[in-house]
């Protein structure tokens, strides 16, 4: 440490001694507060006055006292030391990850993939308090809405910066009980002949991809129910209700446990969505946002329900 830092790391102790001894009332009781011995405090208030040229206290075997410098000494030591205790405090919230993070995430998605995984992240990070809201409409992170949104497919264009989370495949599933009673589609033209649930976003005309020989082509398909998130189609064609082209990750369990079968695999054109998380980038990300970011990236990259089935 040069001469110049050394000597305002002395003024700052030597601030925070003066006002020790003013609240406690006398230099004993600072010392034995502050560690040190009584000449030692002593001292330093001598160099502090010899220092500044005026007397700061008025010391008698009773009491101490503040003169009007010293008065005026003290509220300038009260003020300095809180300025410094408020710089450490932002500096320490930019490099430790602590303070309230605002995630958003889709109903599906959010409930089965990322909330399973709030408890180890708790755990790993207690300093951080996670506020997670399951919407399917598109918070403006820009504005300060969330924090950290996890979306799917492509991204718009925006000043945003995307982190790839994981990735999943659409699949087309029934329940063995639909089949048995409706017939197993063996090509998607047979599809015209079954109850197909859709999702409810705006478009023309629901139509679900499909390949052959090579060639990629879309067939309109029609059903009685539509829903606004994967996870409640694949529960109607887990109850037999009719046929769902859905997000592997919202019927993983489902097909594991052979509720739901995938039909058409040999027409499925590995439409594949990426996972994203998206945040306000740039070199002062908070650390509880990267460290979010990076432990989503770590778990879903990895995870079954996140990947390709």
């Amino acid at each position: 440490m040069d001469a110049k830092m050394s000597f305002g790391a002395d003024r700052a102790h030597a601030l925070a001694m003066f006002a020790a001894i003013v609240e406690q009332g006398s230099f004993s009781a600072a010392a034995r507060q502050l560690g040190l011995s009584p000449s030692a405090v002593s001292r330093t208030v001598d160099r502090i006055e010899a220092r500044l040229g005026v007397r700061l206290l008025l010391r008698s075997t009773r009491a101490l006292a503040l003169t009007a410098e010293g008065q005026s000494y003290l509220q300038a030591a009260r003020r300095i030391l809180a300025d410094l205790d408020d710089a450490e405090q932002q500096i320490a919230d930019q490099g430790a990850p602590r303070g309230r993070l605002r995630v958003s995430a889709a109903h599906s998605h959010g409930r089965l993939c990322v909330v399973p995984l709030l408890g180890e992240f708790a755990a790993l990070y207690p300093h951080i308090l996670v506020d997670i809201a399951l919407t399917d409409a598109v918070v403006d992170v820009a504005a300060g809405q969330a924090d950290v949104a996890v979306r799917f497919g492509p991204l718009a264009d925006s000043a945003l910066t995307a982190r790839k989370l994981g990735e999943t495949r659409r699949v087309i599933v029934a329940s063995p009980d639909y089949l048995a009673r409706h017939g197993t589609p063996q090509v998607p033209e047979d599809l015209h002949g079954h109850n197909c649930l859709n999702f409810d976003f705006r478009r023309v005309e629901p139509v679900w991809p499909f390949s052959r020989d090579g060639r990629d082509f879309a067939l309109s398909v029609k059903g009685n129910i539509e829903a606004n998130n994967g996870e409640t189609l694949g529960q109607l064609a887990a109850i037999g209700v009719g046929i769902a082209r859905v997000g592997a990750f919202s019927v993983a369990q489902e097909l594991a446990d052979g509720r739901l079968v995938p039909i058409l695999e040999a027409f499925n054109p590995g439409d594949v969505e990426i996972i994203h998380a998206v945040f306000v980038g740039g070199a002062s990300v908070p650390a509880r946002i990267r460290a979010f970011v990076d432990f989503l990236a770590a778990r879903l990259s990895r995870s079954k329900a996140a990947q390709a089935a």
